[in-house]
């Protein structure tokens, strides 16, 4: 009878390490689940942001498009072109729809892609840089090696090069932008690259 209750007490409940071990796998199983629905709410953050990135890229190239369309000269009388770089533009167009004609300036700040508007002011008429009204238009631009502005002669059929430093500005018709946007450089997804491009009305010849 002795050896019955001995042999039945030896067997019931678990040793001290079978509870650990148990407790152990647990951890890991719940550190596991941690970890994969971090890495999927990261991935849907930076999902996320990337798109809003690229509606907002996609807006600002449409509002880019219609302003650099109309490009003409100053309200001053200068030329309707001001300063063309591969990472700034700078032009003259009635972007408000008033009597004057706007000094606007696309250039980036960072991973930022703004706009500098300038209205003539004073008697005379003068394009005071102090005046310069700044906003933001894009972010997360990653034009590391690929130029956000390129310039094309009357001569473009869609396959020539763009126009060479020093670009005669004299010579521009056709204006292509290109923006690379990329939220987050060390995950996924990989960058995603908007371009549009755009000939000037008031300046065409052969386009």
């Amino acid at each position: 009878m002795d050896f019955l209750k001995h042999n039945c007490n030896s067997k019931s409940g678990f040793s001290v390490i079978e509870v650990l071990v148990g407790i152990f796998i647990i951890i890991l199983i719940g550190l596991a689940i941690y970890s994969f629905q971090k890495d999927i709410f990261s991935l849907n953050r930076t999902i996320s942001g990337s798109l809003a990135a690229q509606d907002e890229t996609r807006r600002a190239l449409k509002s880019m498009s219609a302003e650099i369309r109309t490009a003409s000269p100053s309200s001053l009388g200068a030329y309707a072109l001001s300063q063309t770089a591969t990472s700034s533009f700078t032009f003259y167009s009635n972007i408000d729809d008033d009597s004057f004609k706007e000094r606007v300036r696309y250039f980036t700040d960072g991973s930022t892609l703004k706009k500098g508007v300038i209205k003539p002011s004073g008697t005379p008429l003068t394009y005071n840089p102090a005046n310069e009204v700044i906003s933001e238009l894009a972010h997360d631009v990653a034009n590391t090696a690929t130029s956000i502005f390129s310039y094309y002669d009357a001569n473009y059929d869609g396959t020539i090069q763009p126009l060479a430093e020093p670009i005669d500005i004299a010579a521009v018709r056709l204006v292509k932008i290109t923006i690379v946007i990329d939220k987050d450089p060390q995950a996924p997804p990989e960058p995603i690259v908007l371009t549009t491009q755009i000939s000037m009305r008031n300046l065409k010849d052969n386009l």
